[in-house]
């Protein structure tokens, strides 16, 4: 089924980014907890928690092939970029991982939102 228009495998490779970003961020989040230094990581704990939630909610909504898809990618998009330029900050490999999920996702949710 094609959902306004748009090819299928298109919609799917953007919700399984925003699904495995949800999963790295989520990740990162919980491994963030246990650094020594908990106050430097409270900013990426944050952005992991925001973004990982806008995801879901963007997989959700491309799922049911909701009206406000483009609006919810492209909010997405912006969680992810913001997401993925903290934890690119942090030599940590958890971090690392998210950030790459997150451009990942930024990019695809982009192709959804243009």
């Amino acid at each position: 089924m094609e959902r306004w228009g748009m090819d299928k495998q298109l919609i799917q490779e953007c919700i399984d980014a925003c699904l495995a970003c949800v999963a790295a961020c989520e990740e990162c989040a919980t491994a963030c907890l246990s650094e020594p230094d908990i106050d430097m990581m409270r900013g990426c704990i944050r952005l992991d928690r925001d973004c990982a939630d806008v995801c879901a909610l963007t997989a959700r909504l491309l799922m049911r092939g909701s009206a406000v898809h483009a609006r919810a990618c492209a909010l997405c998009a912006e969680a992810c970029a913001a997401c993925a330029a903290e934890c690119g900050q942090h030599s940590h490999e958890h971090c690392q991982r998210c950030a790459e999920a997150c451009r990942r996702c930024e990019e695809a949710c982009r192709k959804m939102a243009a």
